[in-house]
């Protein structure tokens, strides 16, 4: 296919700056999203027919042939760029980007629930069924020996478990010898070993989590030393992950075979951290940054052990810049309690904080600076589960399976995902506006003035020099001047 004058032109006045560029079929629908570092030579590089090398590539060809339009964003550097295409092929899944779409390169794990004696499967497909799944999971020998250790820990059944019905209508799950090994008992009932799958299951979801911490450290790091290409192959199995994870706690939610157990876990609570009362009002803050940039807190509220996201609250640091999570913890739920202080509204039963000792001390050094009583107050720490007391009292590590630990856990894993969310949005306004960094002359009042005034870059693109005039700070030079900047760079 022979691609039109006008886009060829269009890629000739592409800027030779980093980027994310998006590729369109004629009907306008997105089929591919990329990163570049300079979106010149590597938007030009799909229209150049002496890249034969990409044409070899059946599935870089077929998508070369339906490209029809393209559209860019200009971005300040290449982390940016590697975010921002994260976050685009997530929003709208195009076809030719499937090394995120699916995840046929990675492991995940596989419960079927729907079998009397689930067993634990891998596999790389996952089906919209009512089977648990856990991963993907990069490393696949680290997978099968977690999975041998869980059969020995839990004494579960894998993929290759033969078990046999005994007459009584117990199973016999393993020969003598593996009953040995594993030390633990080969004969059950179908009930006892639905306990030992859900033992197993609350651990691989812990360890979920403990490996989703690793791979975002290791994304982090890549695009630090400037591999891109890792940290984008990492992000693709953090997005995933996520994903997953974010979808096994909505199954947990709304699966009608499991009884609701809210009562009893914040009864346990109430037993576990000596309180007064069940903690029937909870909130739980959490600090999110990307490398000390974009610092932003989440407070969410739950009440009875459900969300009530009329009492959500989003922070924005204000009293520094920089990267400290132990001030940015102490400036947040400073702001939180001294406001519900002078309105005069009860302070809940129960404060998380998403973090260890230093974040706990943080907070409650917050609460000491307003003379306010603290309400009860722990931490949650994500490494092992800890729960960290601001008193004298020792870290409690309860089993993964208590019903209150995984109450705290879906109240603290509610808080990152607000304060994550939160994140992407600033993160996302952030790099349309940085695009105004690069003109000289214009400050931070002036571009303050420019968005307070059109509300945003795609509506200041759009606006004429007249119309750019009638901003405050803006004369007929400098007005003039933007217009002509920002049509340079016109996506």
């Amino acid at each position: 296919m022979s691609h039109s004058p006008s886009l060829k032109e269009k890629v000739r006045q592409l800027p030779d700056r980093p980027g994310v560029y998006l590729m369109k079929d004629r009907l306008g629908r997105i089929i591919y999203v990329g990163k570049a570092k300079s979106l010149k030579r590597r938007v030009s590089s799909y229209f150049q027919p002496s890249r034969a090398f990409m044409r070899q590539q059946p599935k870089v060809q077929a998508m070369i042939g339906l490209i029809a339009e393209f559209d860019t964003i200009e971005v300040k550097s290449e982390p940016e760029a590697l975010l921002l295409e994260g976050k685009l092929i997530k929003q709208w899944r195009p076809r030719y980007n499937t090394d995120f779409t699916d995840d046929k390169r990675f492991l995940l794990v596989r419960v079927d629930l729907a079998e009397e004696l689930p067993r634990f499967r891998l596999t790389r497909i996952k089906k919209d069924d009512r089977s648990r799944y856990f991963g993907p999971f990069a490393h696949s020998g680290l997978l099968r020996k977690t999975l041998a250790r869980m059969r020995q820990q839990f004494g579960i059944l894998l993929a290759d478990a033969t078990p046999q019905r005994l007459p009584d209508g117990t199973w016999r799950l393993y020969d003598d010898a593996r009953e040995e090994i594993y030390r633990v008992a080969g004969a059950i009932s179908t009930e006892e070993y639905r306990r030992r799958v859900d033992d197993a299951c609350a651990f691989l979801e812990g360890k979920s989590r403990e490996w989703l911490e690793t791979l975002r450290a290791e994304m982090s790091d890549a695009a630090a030393r400037q591999a891109f290409e890792k940290a984008a192959e990492l992000r693709d199995v953090v997005f995933a992950l996520e994903e997953t994870l974010a979808k096994t706690r909505r199954f947990e939610r709304t699966d009608p075979t499991r009884p609701d157990g809210t009562g009893a876990a914040l009864q346990t609570l109430q037993q576990e951290l000596k309180l007064p009362a069940p903690p029937r009002t909870m909130e739980c803050f959490d600090i999110s940054h990307i490398s000390g940039t974009f610092v932003v807190a989440s407070m969410v509220h739950f009440a009875d052990g459900k969300p009530d996201k009329d009492q959500y609250r989003r922070f924005q640091i204000k009293s520094f810049i920089g990267n400290d999570d132990f001030r940015a913890m102490e400036e947040v739920v400073g702001r939180r309690y001294r406001r519900l202080a002078e309105e005069g509204r009860p302070f809940p039963d129960l404060v998380v904080i998403d973090g260890g000792a230093g974040q706990v001390a943080a907070a409650l050094k917050a609460f000491l600076a307003l003379e306010l009583t603290p309400p009860p107050l722990i931490g949650l720490a994500k490494k092992q589960e800890t729960i960290i007391f601001p008193d004298e009292r020792a870290p409690l590590q309860l089993p993964l399976t208590h019903p209150g630990l995984q109450l705290l856990q879906r109240l603290r894993d509610e808080a990152h995902r607000f304060a994550n969310t939160y994140n992407a949005s600033l993160r996302s306004r952030k790099i349309r506006e940085s695009v105004l960094d690069d003109l000289s002359g214009l400050g931070a009042k002036r571009k303050a003035a420019l968005l307070a005034h059109f509300g945003s870059i795609e509506r200041l693109r759009a606006a004429d020099v007249a119309a750019i005039r009638e901003v405050p700070g803006f004369g007929p030079q400098l007005a003039a001047e933007l217009h002509a900047f920002l049509a340079e760079r016109k996506a």
